[in-house]
Order: C-alpha cells, then sequence, then structure tokens
C-alpha cells in the first residue's frame, strides 16, 4: 500500500503544488501527464473504435487551468498538443471516430529511402576540418534534429551548447582529436525528470545518446563531418561549466564536434546480423 502512496504523490499534485512549482518542473509534469494519462488512451481508443472514459481527460484539463493561471503562452507546445489531444478526447467520449490519417507519414519513395540509406551508412567520424565557418543556419538544422529525437514520456530535456572554437580557443582541450570548429554539447536539465521519479538513470542516459545520434546523422546529411565525442576528465568538464555559468541543475552528457570535413574515412567493418542477432523466434 505505501508504494502505491508513495507512487500516487510523485505523480498526482495539487493545484496549489502546481501553481508553486518551477516552470520548467510544472512543463515537464505537463507533457509527462498529458503522455501517460490522454494521449495513450485516446490512441488505444481510436485505434479500436471505443468510447473514451468521460473520467480520462481529467489531469489535462487541470493543467490547461493552472497553465492559465501562470498567465504562460497558449503557443507554447504542451498547450498546443495538449488541446489537440483533447479535442479527440472529446470526440471519442461523444462516440465518434477519430481520423488521424491527416497525421499518418507518407510513405517514403525509393529514391527518398536510398537517400536516408546513404546517411545512414555514409557517416564516418570526422577529426579533420577544413577552415570553412559553418553557417548559423545549418548548425541550427543540426540542433533541430537532436530535439526531435525519441525522448522517455515526452520529458524534453535536452539543451545545448554551441561553441566555436575559434570564440573560445582550448576550451575543450583535452580530447583526443583536434578541436573541431564547432563544438555541441549535449545538456540535460535535471529538473524536468522530477515528473517521473521511477525513471531509471539508464532512460536518462539514452535520452542524451537518442539525440547525440540524431546530431552526427542530421550533420552528415547536411554537408558537415561530425564526431560524437566524450570528456575526458572531470577537469575538462568544469572548465565548460564554468565557462558557460552552467546551473548545477544542468547535466553536461556528451558533445559532438561538427564542421566541414577534410578526410574520408574508410567505413569501419560491422558485424554480419547473423553475428550480432542472438536469439530470432
Amino acid at each position: 500500500m505505501s508504494d502505491k502512496i508513495n507512487f500516487a504523490a510523485a505523480f498526482n499534485k495539487t493545484r496549489g503544488e502546481l501553481l508553486a512549482m518551477d516552470e520548467i518542473e510544472f512543463r515537464a509534469r505537463f507533457r509527462e501527464r498529458c503522455h501517460h494519462t490522454l494521449e495513450i488512451q485516446v490512441y488505444s481508443c481510436a485505434y479500436r473504435g471505443a468510447a473514451l472514459n468521460p473520467e480520462q481527460p481529467k489531469t489535462a484539463h487541470l493543467f490547461l487551468e493552472v497553465w492559465k493561471e501562470r498567465g504562460l503562452p497558449e503557443t507554447l507546445p504542451e498547450y498546443v498538443f495538449a488541446k489537440k489531444m483533447l479535442s479527440f478526447a472529446e470526440a471519442l467520449i461523444r462516440g465518434e471516430a477519430v481520423d488521424l490519417s491527416p497525421y499518418a507519414p507518407a510513405p517514403l519513395s525509393a529514391e527518398e529511402r536510398q537517400g536516408f540509406e546513404r546517411v545512414l551508412y555514409g557517416r564516418r567520424s570526422v577529426r579533420e576540418w577544413t577552415a570553412e565557418r559553418v553557417p548559423d543556419e545549418t548548425i541550427r538544422k543540426v540542433l533541430d534534429a537532436g530535439l526531435w529525437a525519441a525522448h522517455a514520456c515526452n520529458l524534453q530535456s535536452i539543451r545545448y551548447l554551441v561553441i566555436r572554437e575559434e570564440s573560445a580557443p582550448g576550451l575543450f582541450r583535452g580530447s583526443d582529436i583536434p578541436g573541431g570548429p564547432v563544438h555541441i554539447v549535449v545538456l540535460q536539465d535535471m529538473r524536468v525528470y522530477r515528473a517521473n521519479p521511477v525513471m531509471p538513470e539508464s532512460n536518462q542516459l539514452l535520452d542524451a545518446g537518442a539525440a547525440a545520434q540524431n546530431l552526427v546523422l542530421a550533420a552528415h546529411a547536411n554537408g558537415l563531418g561530425g564526431c560524437w565525442l566524450t570528456f575526458t576528465s572531470e577537469q575538462m568538464k568544469q572548465r565548460i561549466r564554468e565557462f558557460a555559468g552552467l546551473p548545477e541543475h544542468v547535466r553536461m552528457t556528451t558533445y559532438v564536434d561538427v564542421g566541414f570535413p577534410d578526410q574520408s574515412p574508410y567505413p569501419p567493418q560491422r558485424l554480419s546480423t547473423e553475428e550480432a542477432v542472438l536469439l530470432w523466434k
């Protein structure tokens, strides 16, 4: 019984508690609760042609009310997403069908699939760079790709530092490669994980890993080279943290160097699928 009470206390907050918490945690809780108490149930009912429990949207409505009390903009992604989920929920409660076909991703053409495979299999870890300056708009495309990676419970912890080597020469010294022209540090705002205190740390790290994978793939797709790197020491991390003035609740997890490539590495060979699959039944 005590575990159940603790679980409820961790996830079910009162209006007063929601009003009192900081905005980052509140928005993260909104995303997590909308996902677990409405989105999953809406899609399940829509798929099966079933009516939704009229009480199901109760939590989302509470968050929307608090959202307005807090005076947050209605253009922010949590609000927009919740309103859409609630429109689906209201239709299902009325016993109406919900047509999700407009949101189905268009199938890739054969040419598009070839393009995807070129990005996936053509990416290399690049360690030498030209002097050509990477445009800000290209960096932004890479950063956006990282934000669209899968993220546990839709908590969206990913934050970035973008530091050009020319702006802070030697800041990233200690790496096992020459400093890239642009350093993208993958950060995580750990306050969002208060919204799901039972989440294992491995899931948190996977959130950052998924973002970093999208970064290196997007870099390659946009004509850049990239290399996914590891902080070699706590001193290196502390030096960068102090330079950026990062607060304690922001974790520095990993980083990716990008720039225009000045080498073409031979593709490292991989295990065969037959060797890698330990069980296929």
